[in-house]
């Protein structure tokens, strides 16, 4: 597998990860899909001709196992997309303590052990996108969904932290500010179309490193600012 570029999506779902694991394998990328359920992944693995690996973001042991698996088995990852999020909604003075716990270590503590496994496998070669999903949370909290807006905020301060240490080194770490629901739509966009924004997440992943891009964000065009 030396001679391909390697994709490792975290979180892998039928929506954005799925488009960008079809996008990546038709780009001719050996691809890798983590998630809590493989089961579910069996159709896209058909199609991708990609490999599932069960992982559970939250736990490090998990991480640390997926990254020598994946390597084991096809390589160091070029590119890593983390997509997992977790939500608990609700009035700030009924929420439950253990599952916002459980919420912020699935958007945020999942986020820096793949961020951290990611950069670990790909500093030897100096090169590399480790690309993290936020959402329109990520720069604006609303009420009723403070958990959501603590996870992503901390993911866009560890993108950006990442972002400056590692750039220097070749690895090129950015942070996709996803305003707006995801879904096929058949008006006038008035969703995120996934496969839309799977070609933003390559097209970043291609960027020459004299023009990188550490944040981008992406709206339908009924989405406010």
């Amino acid at each position: 597998m030396a001679d391909r570029e390697i994709a490792l999506i975290v979180g892998t779902g039928p929506g954005l990860s799925a488009s960008l694991a079809r996008l990546c394998a038709k780009q001719g990328m050996a691809v890798a899909l983590a998630a809590r359920d493989t089961d579910k992944l069996s159709g896209l693995v058909s199609e991708t001709g990609a490999r599932a690996y069960r992982c559970d973001v939250s736990s490090a042991e998990e991480v640390t196992g997926l990254f020598a698996a994946v390597e084991r088995d096809l390589g160091a990852p070029d590119l890593v997309a983390f997509n997992p999020s977790a939500r608990q909604r609700g009035p700030i003075a009924e929420l439950d303590p253990e599952q916002v716990r459980q919420a912020l270590l699935v958007s945020c503590f999942g986020g820096f052990l793949v961020g951290q496994g990611a950069a670990k496998a790909m500093l030897a070669r100096g090169s590399g996108s480790i690309l993290f999903t936020g959402a329109t949370a990520s720069v604006k909290g609303v009420a009723n969904s403070a958990p959501f807006a603590m996870g992503k905020f901390g993911l866009r301060g560890l993108c950006q932290s990442m972002a400056r240490e590692l750039a220097p080194k070749g690895i090129h770490v950015a942070h996709f500010v996803i305003d707006g629901g995801i879904g096929k739509d058949p008006g006038r966009n008035a969703r995120l179309d996934p496969d839309a924004i799977a070609e933003t997440y390559f097209h970043i992943h291609r960027q020459h490193p004299s023009a990188w891009t550490w944040e981008v964000e992406l709206r339908p065009w009924v989405e406010a600012f």
